[in-house]
């Protein structure tokens, strides 16, 4: 009974030195990255990016993807520190993947993608191209060519459709010419253009600045009630973030008058019915702070962009002015 008893206390030791181990493989803190001039025949060079668990060594997998950062794949034998371009990456933008190892595994994590390759001799963006128009559905937009030097004989363009910060920006299919139409779809989003400039000795491609935020094209007028005697209540947005499928919010409420507040939470998304949900809340002094969470309705937690709208209303009917924040998912 003894030697059994020792036997498995020997293993739950063992189970436990096993997920100590595993805690320890290195984790990713900053996402590796790529400098180097963005032309054919230059040498682009990773950094590591930073690790927790010190990683004793690391290994590299440079991707060649479309303009747009996405659909990559491992260009073969590309596995140093360093990759020098060639003219097969023209018109492509680049990837690393850094894996790093200890002795308790591995774990890999990817870079940015680079500006899109351009030839070795390709003209020299001197003023970048500027995106005009009326940003909202149903308006054009068109991008300029930009300054090169030297001077380039023809133009190609690919517009992309990026997040409201003008980041994460994703090529719109099709869209590759100097005009675009612009779309209910791309309301709260900001358009460029890639613009491509070809001379005969090779292509550069640059991108254009950002448009406006794209509107809906409707004026929305927004009323503050205010009975006799009495102050609308406030709302203030803090925070908006989804965890898995969930979303949480914070936000901060005053009135003039203690006790019960009632929130209205209306979820919006281009293309998609609205839905809205209501939160009571109650306050001891005359402002205070709320958190409240939800899953939204499975049309609101596919791609794009997702927007929360809050207004708070009081016993007398009294409605606050509406706040908003959105969630952008890739």
């Amino acid at each position: 009974m003894k030697r059994f008893t020792l036997i498995i206390a020997l293993l739950a030791a063992a189970g436990v030195l096993a997920g100590v181990a595993s805690a320890a493989v290195p984790a990713n803190t900053a996402k590796p990255t790529i400098s180097g001039t963005e032309k054919s025949g230059s040498i682009l060079t990773a950094s590591n990016g930073t690790w927790s668990n010190s990683p004793t060594s690391y290994a590299y997998q440079w991707r060649r993807c479309a303009t747009d950062g996405t659909a990559c794949g491992d260009i073969t034998g590309a596995t140093s520190k360093t990759y020098t371009l060639t003219t097969g990456d023209v018109h492509h933008a680049l990837r690393v993947v850094v894996t790093a190892k200890n002795a308790d595994g591995s774990a890999s994590a990817t870079s940015d993608p680079t500006g899109v390759i351009g030839s070795a001799n390709g003209p020299t963006n001197t003023v970048k191209p500027t995106v005009s128009g009326n940003t909202i559905p149903g308006e054009t937009l068109t991008v300029s060519n930009g300054s090169w030097n030297p001077a380039a004989t023809s133009f190609t363009y690919q517009w992309q459709r990026c997040s409201s910060t003008g980041e994460n920006c994703l090529n719109v299919a099709g869209a590759t010419g100097k005009t675009y139409g612009v779309r209910t779809g791309d309301v709260g989003s900001r358009l460029r253009a890639l613009v491509t400039a070809h001379n005969a000795k090779g292509q550069t491609t640059v991108p254009s600045s950002g448009s406006d935020l794209i509107g809906s094209g409707t004026t929305t007028t927004t009323v503050t009630t205010t009975v006799a005697g009495n102050k609308a209540p406030t709302i203030k947005f803090i925070s908006l973030k989804r965890v898995g499928i969930r979303v949480y919010a914070r936000f901060r409420v005053c009135d003039d008058k203690l006790g019960k507040l009632t929130v209205t939470e209306r979820d919006s998304k281009a293309k998609q019915l609205s839905y809205r949900r209501r939160f009571s809340v109650y306050r001891s002094s005359s402002c205070g702070t709320f958190a409240r969470h939800w899953i939204p309705a499975p049309r609101f937690r596919t791609k794009g962009r997702y927007v929360v709208t809050l207004r708070a209303a009081d016993k007398s009917g009294a409605l606050s002015r509406l706040v908003s924040r959105s969630l952008y998912r890739r």
